[in-house]
């Protein structure tokens, strides 16, 4: 098959921005997403809806041809995916944060940011069993990690104990009054007792103590979710998928809805991820996929920080080092971000993301690939939702609605 039949779909996390008077990527000097705009076609596309600010997660489902509505069951299953745990149905899986704490007030909700390496050897004390729920936990990066429940008559319609602030740690409580719900609560609650324990007394943290380093002797839970095995990106769409990501979400949306996952050395999924080694593996990937789905996180993290100048730099080190590399592939590029996250507000907006698309498609009269000059390119204004059908029919496999 042809590389015009072929599709990449770049996502660049947290892409859009708000003027402070110009925004990230009307101040980054980016030639080639420009050129890419001036022989393409251009718009803005609310991921979601319009206003509605989505999720690291709901956002890239819907992009992918998910409906988060249907298909949306939770984060912790994604993220535990993603870090490599096989999930079965029913089980129940959560976001966790190894955190400091004093007594049960948390003094700091990252232990200090803790070392991947340590949270590594934390890891082994926090697999057990808690009657007859089996306890599934695995460190992913720095301070975060995944818990999985994994037994008979669970639910994850149970409240979490992260209180997403420096506060007390929460107990959870069932949110419905059914027996599964009341069983969960009570091992989630039975679990973050017990992890205390075993981490109090592990020689990691001991050595912290001594050389006055946060203690990572708690951990907090958040986002339930229980695993549903959904039909996969072949059975409903007919393609062949792979994703390139460092960040183990984006690598479980993947797995979650049956892609492949190359793990590429340096793809770290921070603002220091090696963007030519994601660019090499994702046009070799083109081989044997009709869709190759990539992912880079810095913009986000930036704006998350409220860094202007980093979202700025880490844009012009995406359009030297990873768009001469999947230009030259021939394949179709759809180049946007799963949502906008303004500098100034330091977080997730619902405001509309710009959009290019390189290849089997007309071109309009925008030059500049920003937020501004995408407002009146020929794509106008669409949806996450119109991307799978946009990319069926780019790469020639749309089926025809009727007769």
């Amino acid at each position: 098959m042809t590389s015009d039949k072929k599709a990449i779909l770049l996502i660049i996390d947290g892409l859009g921005d708000l003027p402070t008077p110009k925004t990230p990527l009307q101040t980054a000097k980016k030639p080639n997403l420009d050129k890419l705009a001036k022989d393409g076609i251009t718009g803005l596309m609310s991921t979601i809806g319009r206003g509605i600010v989505p999720g690291s997660d709901t956002g890239h489902l819907q992009l992918l041809g998910y409906e988060p509505r249907e298909y949306y069951h939770g984060r912790g299953p994604l993220e535990a995916l993603g870090a490599g745990i096989a999930l079965r149905n029913g089980d129940i899986a959560f976001r966790a944060n190894f955190a400091t704490a004093k007594g049960n007030n948390i003094v700091d909700r990252r232990a200090g940011r803790l070392e991947t390496t340590i949270a590594k050897r934390l890891e082994s004390v926090l697999n057990f069993e808690i009657e007859d729920v089996q306890c599934i936990f695995k460190s992913t990066v720095e301070h975060r990690g995944v818990l999985v429940l994994r037994g008979k008559g669970l639910s994850a319609n149970i409240s979490e104990t992260d209180p997403h602030k420096n506060d007390h740690i929460l107990e959870s409580k069932p949110l419905d009054d059914s027996k599964e719900a009341k069983k969960t609560a009570a091992v989630v609650n039975a679990f973050t007792r017990s992890a205390r324990d075993h981490l109090h007394v592990h020689e990691d943290n001991r050595k912290r103590e001594k050389t006055g380093k946060p203690e990572a002797n708690a951990v907090l839970l958040r986002g339930a979710g229980a695993y549903v095995k959904v039909p996969t990106i072949t059975e409903r769409f007919g393609i062949t998928a792979t994703c390139v990501a460092g960040g183990a979400l984006y690598k479980g949306v993947a797995k979650y809805i049956g892609m492949s996952v190359l793990n590429v050395d340096g793809a770290t999924g921070t603002a220091d991820t090696n963007l030519k080694e994601k660019g090499k593996a994702t046009v070799n990937a083109l081989r044997g996929n009709d869709l190759v789905f990539l992912h880079v996180k810095g913009c986000d993290s930036f704006g998350h920080d409220g860094d202007f100048n980093g979202k700025t730099k880490m844009i012009e080190r995406i359009d030297a080092e990873l768009i001469p590399i999947i230009a030259k592939s021939g394949a179709n590029l759809i180049i946007t971000g799963d949502h906008s996250t303004p500098c100034i507000i330091k977080g997730h907006s619902g405001h509309e993301v710009p959009i290019l698309i390189h290849g089997n498609e007309r071109a309009d009269e925008v030059k500049t690939f920003d937020e501004q000059s995408c407002m009146g390119g020929g794509l106008g204004h669409i949806n996450g939702k119109d991307i799978m059908p946009i990319i069926l029919n780019l790469i020639g496999k749309a089926k025809k609605y009727g007769s």
